[in-house]
């Protein structure tokens, strides 16, 4: 079931609303988002390959709680065996592990093959999966470059397979008020958006702690990060990014400080590093990662000045939409909060929304939509953001996977909008390197188009 808010937001002042969105925000909230399934079914066979903190938290416990009788997974892969193991157990599956990915596809042979892997890898475990007759589940980004994401369009129209992409941003309850408020044409036709995303000194940082850090893994923070927040603009715009110019550098991690290390633990240095982690004190972190490490190498509490660090640390993109919208956007790692502000512009009035994120110190138990009239007054709604889980897209999207319903909002992301995401993460990356605008028809056999093809 779809959740629509109330229109009589709109004729309320703030004051009267505040009195009124307490009484409707426990009915709103409390629809059963994962109620029963009427009819037994016969359990889908499904594997996973990569088992780190995403594979086990988002797609391990929760579909094994939310879906387990309609699912059952055959198989764990990864290329730690120590990892895969431990994902077993922490999972409570009785199914076979592997180090082998194409041994266990041949010999479990699932309907569909969960993909949270290292981003540079997706290709190659999305491509093989459907050639061995699976379905397709790929953590975004889809893949991290322009040929890796041909290979796969050009795979999955071979193979007749699909591939979905995991965009739970997409799912909470606030971007999807956003969603209905621009196709509503609440502000007239958009003609430019303002979208600007601040990752804090914890949060921003680890990302060049982990594999993140090096281009080859993860693509630059242009892909990895970003790709959440260009399927966004996509998906709200509601058309295909043409055009993109941008500019990025690495001016404040990496090779940008008098010292460095491997990793934190042994770091003669973590006295005086603000950017110390203590990984130590995170039983989880403890058990799957540095109980492993010595299996494969991998630091989870690397140095953030480590000098091989290859990714921007601060970005700024241009877009140009095919239905002529301009956006600007940009990325900044190293901020003192984190959240993000963004203002839709339109022939009649203005959107903006300013939403934190990760804040200990937030109070109020709502995220708000301003809009704005031309010649008219202020609209404040107020959007419950209580729920757990990306204020409750996680749950939202699982569901739609594994019991696909109606999609009145336009939800559910397959290759195509996989695609336009990393396509424009790609071309400001290449614009970057280049200094030259990139179009987005010169990287893939994809063509925009003015509206978001079905």
């Amino acid at each position: 079931m779809a959740i629509f808010w109330p229109k009589l937001f709109a004729i309320m002042d703030r004051r009267d609303f505040l009195q009124t969105s307490s009484l409707l925000a426990g009915a709103l909230m409390t629809e059963n988002i994962l109620s029963p399934r009427s009819k037994p079914v016969a359990k889908k066979r499904i594997a996973m390959v990569g088992t780190g903190s995403r594979g086990i938290g988002m797609w391990g416990r929760p579909v094994i709680r939310e879906f387990g009788d309609i699912v059952e997974f055959v198989g764990l892969c990864d290329i730690n065996a120590g990892r895969v193991e431990y994902a077993k157990k922490v999972l409570g599956l009785s199914c076979p592990t592997y180090t082998d990915f194409d041994k266990m596809m041949k010999e479990t042979q699932p309907d569909r093959l969960l993909v949270m892997t290292v981003d540079g890898t997706h290709h190659e475990f999305v491509i093989k999966g459907m050639e061995y007759g699976a379905d397709i589940i790929t953590e975004k980004p889809m893949t991290i470059d322009e040929e890796k994401c041909q290979a796969i369009l050009d795979t999955e129209k071979k193979t007749g397979k699909k591939v979905i992409v995991t965009f739970n941003y997409r799912y909470s309850p606030h971007r999807q008020r956003i969603y209905e408020l621009l196709r509503n044409d609440t502000i007239g036709r958009i003609t430019s958006v303002d979208f600007h995303w601040y990752l804090n000194t914890s949060h921003g940082a680890d990302y060049f702690r982990r594999w993140h850090r090096l281009r080859k893994h993860g693509g630059t923070l242009l892909v990895h990060k970003a790709t959440h927040h260009f399927d966004l603009l996509n998906w709200w715009i509601d058309s295909d990014p043409e055009e993109v110019f941008a500019y990025g550098a690495l001016e404040h991690y990496g090779k940008n400080n008098s010292f460095r290390h491997t990793h934190c633990r042994p770091c003669p240095h973590k006295d005086k590093c603000k950017f110390y982690f203590d990984i130590t004190r995170n039983k989880s972190y403890m058990d799957l990662y540095v109980a492993h490490e010595h299996h494969d190498g991998y630091l989870r509490d690397g140095c953030v000045w480590k000098e091989d660090i290859d990714i921007f640390d601060k970005m700024a993109v241009q877009i140009r939409y095919a239905n002529k919208v301009q956006v600007s956007y940009s990325l900044t790692t190293y901020s003192p909060y984190e959240g993000y502000r963004i203002a839709f512009n339109g022939t009649r009035g203005r959107i903006d929304a300013w939403i934190k994120e990760s804040q200990p110190w937030q109070e109020e138990p709502f995220d708000e939509i301003h809009v704005t009239q031309n010649f008219g007054k202020r609209e404040i709604i107020r959007i419950p953001n209580n729920e757990a889980g990306h204020g409750g897209g996680d749950v939202r999207l699982r569901k739609q996977v594994f019991v696909p319903g109606e999609d009145p909002y336009r939800q559910a992301a397959g290759s195509r909008d996989g695609a336009m995401s990393i396509l424009v993460g790609i071309a400001a990356r290449n614009s970057i390197d280049t200094g030259k605008p990139v179009k987005i028809a010169d990287l893939t056999s994809l063509k925009p188009q003015p509206a978001r093809p079905a």
